[in-house]
């Protein structure tokens, strides 16, 4: 296997070390709003967001006048956005069926597919105001059936997005709060004097945002840990590298520290791509962000196969998969670890992230590897039941069950299918002891 490092990123220890940091701040910090509640919340908001209303909350005299500032075309636009993912959500809710199912006769399984009864969605502002992110997760825990949803944002310059507000206004949030990053997860998760807590916690953010979920898991449900965006451009000489540097810078600009790679089996065009990075950071006008992301993150991987790209892309499990050779179904047939993959050139992720339909809060850090990105079914919990509704077969699976149990020594467990056997099967069946089969019992 021949794979060449055309540019690196920085390395693990590095990146560990920042991660590290990270975890400290966080972990002092929901600790704070475990103590002291809304005065901490409020200390937070201040500190980070300048931002100090008599109320966190919304309410909705406020959040009809954040809708009246949103102009007539963007109106339209996010109804366009959210009619596309609405349309994907109910489709995806419809292959979640129910099931009841008799397994043998007098025995029925099934499960029912409920509703979490409450969540908090976390849409991210700071530099970027992420309107997108309010379709992606209030609309779609709606088509899911949440009875509670939660919606939290960061003011942007000292006010509420009037965007932000209107996406999550219409995508069906019940609950509308301008509150960032640490303060606004952990607040929905802890619960504070004037904040119920919910039952879990969805939405992308920054890294602390990504840290404060991973620490609240446990207390909360939590979609998935979504990091800093990662995107992966596999591309081959079908392509050339205008298309390659943009997509790769397009996903760059989101933060400092969004990873980027370009795997090809081109070496013409990785060293193009690198040249027309370097032609775009020089005009584009988010640079300031792109650049350092790029310089610090972004990779340049070239391998002399099909197959070697491959496994190097199931190995990184990006967030975000761009695909653009001359086998984008063979890559979609064969990949198994990443985000989302984007099929072929007319495809990109910027409408994945906006527009087209599919949910763009997707695994980062590996997570791919064992997890798909936030969908209708995750604020879904599938419950199983069970019924026996005839003498025969309460006796006849309490005999295995009693068997069963005392194989691993469970007395009380065996008691439990004893008594149906004595009941309704009409055998003696001594206390401690296991259920003899019928055909011996006869």
């Amino acid at each position: 296997m021949a794979i060449e490092h055309l540019k690196t990123g920085k390395p693990e220890t590095e990146r560990a070390e920042d991660d590290a940091k990270v975890r400290g701040i966080v972990e002092t910090t929901l600790k704070d709003i475990e103590i002291r509640g809304d005065a901490a919340i409020r200390e937070l908001s201040a500190k980070f967001d300048k931002y100090e209303p008599k109320s966190f909350l919304l309410s909705p005299s406020e959040i009809e006048a954040a809708i009246q500032q949103v102009s007539f075309r963007e109106m339209e636009d996010i109804r366009f956005a959210q009619t596309q993912i609405r349309r994907f959500a109910e489709a995806q809710r419809a292959s979640m069926t129910d099931v009841e199912v008799e397994t043998l006769p007098g025995v029925i399984l099934g499960h029912k597919n409920i509703p979490v009864q409450s969540v908090g969605c976390y849409v991210p502002g700071g530099k970027f105001p992420m309107v997108a992110s309010a379709h992606m997760s209030v609309l779609t825990a709606s088509v899911a059936g949440v009875p509670r949803i939660v919606a939290s944002a960061p003011p942007v310059n000292g006010a509420p997005h009037p965007a932000i507000v209107a996406a999550m206004h219409m995508g069906g949030a019940h609950e509308i709060y301008v509150l960032g990053g640490m303060q606004a997860v952990g607040g929905m998760a802890i619960g504070t004097e004037t904040i119920k807590p919910v039952d879990m916690l969805v939405g992308p953010g920054n890294a602390f945002v990504a840290e404060a979920k991973r620490q609240l898991f446990g207390r909360v449900g939590i979609d998935l840990f979504a990091g800093p965006t990662e995107t992966m451009v596999i591309a081959d000489e079908t392509v050339d590298a205008e298309m390659c540097a943009t997509d790769l810078l397009g996903q760059a600009e989101h933060g400092y520290n969004s990873p980027a790679v370009l795997l090809t089996n081109s070496r013409k065009l990785a060293e193009d791509t690198l040249a027309e990075i370097d032609r775009i950071l020089a005009i584009l006008p988010t640079r300031e962000t792109a650049s350092v992301s790029w310089a610090d993150y972004g990779e340049v991987i070239v391998c002399d196969t099909y197959d070697e790209m491959l496994t190097v892309a199931n190995d990184i499990a990006s967030e975000h998969v761009q695909i653009m050779t001359d086998r984008d179904d063979w890559f979609l047939e064969n990949m198994h670890s990443y985000g989302a993959l984007f099929l072929g050139p007319r495809t990109n992720v910027a409408n994945g992230d906006k527009v087209i339909g599919t949910n763009h809060t997707l695994p980062t850090k590996k997570a791919g590897r064992y997890t798909g990105g936030l969908w209708v079914g995750k604020f879904l919990k599938t419950h199983s039941y069970q019924r026996v509704i005839t003498d025969e077969a309460a006796a006849l699976v309490g005999e295995f069950g009693s068997r069963l149990c005392m194989l691993e020594g469970f007395v009380g467990h065996a008691e439990q299918c004893n008594v149906r056997v004595r009941r309704y099967g009409g055998r003696n069946v001594p206390y401690g002891a296991a259920a003899a089969p019928q055909e011996a019992a006869e």
